[in-house]
């Protein structure tokens, strides 16, 4: 009966010693250290998803995306917690130390974040709940999904001559910017080809967006990007300027629903057009 005894401590014993570790596979982000006395409890990662429930200044839900992490902190048994509002501004006060913002926030326990580290913006939130006995953190770092298709100029050739236009996917620029990312060079550099091949071709670049945000910044965002693009194969590529005209027309002409997140994706997009 002892012996049995002493096993159902041991059991016990390690199985409370296991629940005071974090779970398998799970880590602290490198940019934000957790409270003192947590584990992580929950923990997810994905190199690229759509967090659609983070709010921007006006409170209103907007779509980040980028590298996707979800960690979730409870307080370890015998720790003295914190309250809800020492968590929060904990998270606050460490983002605007490292020169971070505080987008949004809703009463005590809940704060949209935004923080630009290494030329990348990272969207934080982090939420507490009963009283401090675990709080979760969100942190998407801005980014597009790659692109791991690049089309070639030969393929932008026969769809320019057989529909008049080609839709690319591989130009990048970050989140409300219209600075054509290096990422975007495998494309720029086949459309210099294209160009090079034939002398005689000209064409409009013209830029697209999905539906999400103001009709006229849309515009703006649109055509900013198209002459983005034509001054990265002006100047980089030695594309005489007027082969490329640019021209922008927002969410005007979608190539499918705004509906969903792969309809919006698709949305996003530079095309060129043929010039008569």
């Amino acid at each position: 009966m002892k012996k049995i005894l002493i096993s159902l401590v041991i059991i016990l014993f390690n199985f409370t010693s296991f629940a005071q570790e974090d779970v398998a596979g799970s880590k602290d982000h490198p940019s934000l250290n957790r409270m003192p006395g947590y584990r992580i409890q929950r923990y997810k990662e994905n190199e690229f998803n759509v967090y659609k429930d983070f709010k921007d200044a006006n409170g209103k839900k907007i779509n980040v995306e980028g590298h996707y992490y979800f960690i979730e902190y409870g307080i370890k048994k015998g720790e003295k917690k914190p309250s809800n509002a020492q968590i929060i501004r904990n998270y606050t006060n460490a983002v605007k130390q490292a020169g971070g913002t505080v987008v949004y926030e809703e009463g005590c326990c809940n704060a949209y974040l935004k923080l630009i580290k290494d030329k990348h913006v990272n969207w934080i939130r982090v939420q507490s709940y009963q009283r401090g006995v675990s709080y979760q953190l969100w942190i998407i770092e801005e980014a597009q999904m790659k692109q791991d298709i690049v089309i070639d100029a030969k393929s932008m050739y026969n769809d320019i001559n057989s529909q008049g236009r080609v839709a690319l996917y591989g130009i990048y620029f970050d989140f409300d910017k219209s600075e054509v990312k290096p990422e975007s060079d495998p494309t720029l550099g086949q459309i210099s080809k294209l160009l090079s091949e034939n002398p005689s071709l000209n064409l409009y670049v013209v830029g697209h967006t999905d539906n999400v945000g103001d009709f006229n910044y849309n515009m703006k965002l649109s055509e900013a990007r198209a002459e983005a693009v034509v001054k990265e194969l002006i100047s980089k590529y030695k594309i005489a300027k007027d082969r490329l005209t640019p021209a922008g027309v927002g969410p005007l002409c979608p190539v499918t629903s705004n509906d969903t997140e792969e309809g919006k994706a698709q949305n996003r997009r530079v095309e060129l057009i043929k010039i008569k």
